[in-house]
């Protein structure tokens, strides 16, 4: 190997371990000046040869191109939440459950570190892909930028073709403080706490922009290990320190609930000690194959908890109540407080949810009241301090009005919300302009709450059909927008116009019809029309619709400016029919089925989904409606259950042969020699 080569290759070692020992061992064996020196001298001889660098070197971390947008990026391994628990007994509840499976169970501890999920892969020991969680299906790429990162390796010592890994960026609290002086003396808004500073630092289409922000990280957990197996939590955290990954050094394992308890005392303790905000311990069963024993629910696992740290309080005064309006007309309450420090933000407002809660709350105007951040994140009035008061305290008044519009406020039967009645209303429109171009809506990207309300203000629209009325004349003379911006946007309106009918449902913002009401719907009426016709008796022989929601949907579709909005989104070329998809036959109508255990070919997710394209129902549990149970691999206590009810029992095969996926099998019915609760 040339000279040249050689000295590339030893600068490159040596500032990957001085960034190890710096960021993993917390032992720094450079001076900062002795570190700048070597990544000059890599700099300069790779600048000099050029066909010597590589992707991995240490010079690398900062791309040099802004990223128009992140694209999305589908996760091999779906990434799951944690359920929360806020006490002891939580904690003993969820250890009880454990333990009716594994009798003596071991947890790791970890601290919740209060950032931003990410998953990062290697290829053959390289870093290729970086991604948040997004909805723990998809997220966004955010590779350049976590590359930027210097705690996280850009190369790792390792033989496996692929290692995904997931972990948690954040924000130090002195890096917070320092990058909100800069903001205030360049006149821009500060950040609200470190959490939203590392999620805004992160997202920056520029990558240099976020290496300037000073993040940093701790990994946690593996999500796949092509080639090698673990046997328990405390050995995939050892891996992931082999392998050079940051991983918290208060990491701890606990014998039992009680050790559990006591080491989230000592973290509790230690919070604002801490370099980095933390917001609770998360807590693992170390066993992995007990892991496997317990599964997991489409959403959590059931071998992990989060303790929530209990909410921090304040107290401070109510200064005043704002009212807002929303899209259906609700009149939401909000306090106005003078300004107060707690959980690490400046606390100005909180919220009031409705007028009842303000009189089971007894609060006035000028009250002294205690605060909390809810889950640590949603300011919330706990209480009030009436033996404060002075007499200069004033009621806080029902509305008669809408705030926005002066229409009648009206309280419907049984409803806690006032509501403004006039459908015409500034503020309901603002409101429902923004949900209806929301993602989970008819995702317009680019029309976001500051575009809506130029647009309003330059009265370019007036109603949720004009957006399909926009040209690139009105759009381009507009602040801030630009011809590039402005065919941008365009070109999402365009495409939105193709958006399935479950979306469009979605989007019209239809009283207590959700995504998950509008695709049911949609399972019945497949074009708009044939659902505008529905009666509400109709409706209801929907499995999941009741009377409230079949009357909202009726009276929506009653109402005349309603259906002159459907006509015109028509009239513009809006998709308003369900897209047909293959139509499969309906072999388990009726059929309902219960899945137990890990399966072999699929996840159990996927499973379910084949059981509703046949025609069929899930259940997540063993009951006399249930027809079948699909038992995988460390099948639990399901099996029994089934048994005494008289269920059939199926195995995997068996259940594809039924579905039409595979032929059938022999009958395999025995008891299993092992039993699990779940």
């Amino acid at each position: 190997m040339p000279a040249v080569e050689e000295r590339i290759a030893e600068l490159r070692n040596i500032i990957r371990e001085a960034d190890r020992k710096y960021y993993v061992l917390d032992a720094p064996d450079l001076t900062d000046a002795q570190y700048d020196k070597f990544m000059a001298e890599l700099k300069q001889l790779e600048a000099e040869n050029p066909a010597l660098i590589t992707a991995d070197s240490p010079t690398q971390r900062v791309s040099g191109t802004p990223l128009q947008e992140f694209p999305s990026v589908k996760h091999t391994t779906k990434l799951l939440s944690l359920d929360n628990v806020f006490d002891l007994e939580g904690l003993r509840n969820f250890d009880k459950k454990i333990r009716e499976v594994f009798p003596v169970p071991a947890y790791e501890t970890e601290l919740k570190i209060d950032g931003l999920t990410v998953e990062v892969v290697y290829e053959d020991g390289v870093m290729v892909q970086a991604s948040t969680r997004g909805d723990g299906v998809t997220g966004e790429d955010v590779t350049g930028n976590v590359r930027t990162i210097r705690s996280i390796p850009l190369r790792i010592p390792t033989e496996l073709s692929r290692l995904e890994v997931r972990g948690e960026i954040y924000m130090p609290k002195d890096s917070f403080l320092r990058l909100n002086t800069e903001c205030e003396e360049q006149g821009r808004a500060p950040f609200a706490n470190p959490r939203n500073a590392a999620a805004g630092s992160l997202r920056q289409l520029n990558p240099a922009i976020t290496a300037s922000r000073d993040l940093s990280a701790f990994f946690y957990e593996i999500q796949f290990a092509d080639g090698k197996e673990f046997t328990s939590q405390e050995e995939k955290v050892r891996f992931l320190r082999e392998m050079g990954l940051p991983v918290n050094p208060r990491n701890a394992l606990c014998g039992n609930i009680d050790e559990v308890w006591a080491k989230q005392e000592e973290f509790l303790a230690a919070r604002h000690d801490l370099p980095y905000d933390i917001d609770g311990v998360v807590v693992k069963l170390n066993d992995l194959s007990a892991q496997i024993a317990l599964g997991e629910t489409s959403r959590c696992p059931r071998w992990a908890i989060a303790y929530k740290f209990p909410a921090e309080e304040a107290e401070t005064i109510l200064e005043d109540v704002t009212l807002n309006v929303g899209r259906t007309g609700v009149i939401a309450p909000t306090a106005v407080l003078k300004p107060v420090q707690l959980a690490g933000s400046v606390i100005s407002r909180a919220t009031l949810h409705n007028f009842d809660y303000i009189t089971m709350k007894n609060l006035l105007i000028g009250d002294h009241v205690v605060i909390c951040k809810a889950g640590d994140v949603i300011p919330e009035i706990l209480r009030s301090l009436p033996e404060k008061r002075n007499g200069t305290e004033k009621t806080i008044p029902v509305p008669e009005h809408c705030p926005t519009c002066g229409s009648a406020a009206v309280r419907g039967n049984g409803e806690a919300a006032y509501r403004c009645i006039n459908p015409d209303c500034p503020a309901r429109l603002r409101e429902s302009l923004r949900f209806f171009t929301t993602r989970e809506a008819m995702d317009i990207e680019g029309m976001g709450p500051a575009v809506i309300d130029l647009l309003l203000e330059e009265k370019l629209i007036a109603g949720i059909a004009d957006i399909y009325t926009l040209n690139m004349f009105q759009l381009v003379v507009l602040d801030r927008m630009g011809a590039k911006s402005a065919q941008n946007l365009l070109n999402a309106i365009a495409e939105s116009k193709k958006r399935d009918l479950p979306r469009l449902i979605t989007a019209l913002g239809i009283r207590n019809v959700g995504t998950r009401t509008a695709q049911e719907l949609c399972k019945h009426y497949t074009t708009m029309d044939s659902l505008m016709s529905a009666t509400v008796e109709d409706l209801q022989k929907i499995g999941d619709i009741g009377p409230i929601v079949a009357e909202s949907i009726v009276t929506f579709f009653a109402d005349e400016s309603n259906r002159a909005l459907i006509a015109r989104l028509k009239e513009y070329g809006v998709n308003m029919k369900l897209y047909q998809q293959e139509v499969l036959p309906q072999l388990l109508a009726g059929k309902v089925f219960v899945f137990t255990g890990t399966l072999s070919s699929m996840t159990r997710q996927d499973a379910g989904e084949i059981v509703r394209q046949l025609g069929g129902k899930v259940s997540s549990s063993i009951g006399p409606s249930v027809d079948y149970l699909v038992e995988g691999a460390s099948a639990g206590s399901k099996h029994a259950k089934a048994v005494a009810l008289g269920i059939r029992i199926l195995t995997e095969q068996e259940f594809l042969a039924m579905a039409g996926k595979e032929e059938a099998v022999p009958e395999k019915n025995e008891e299993p020699e092992q039993l699990s609760l779940f």
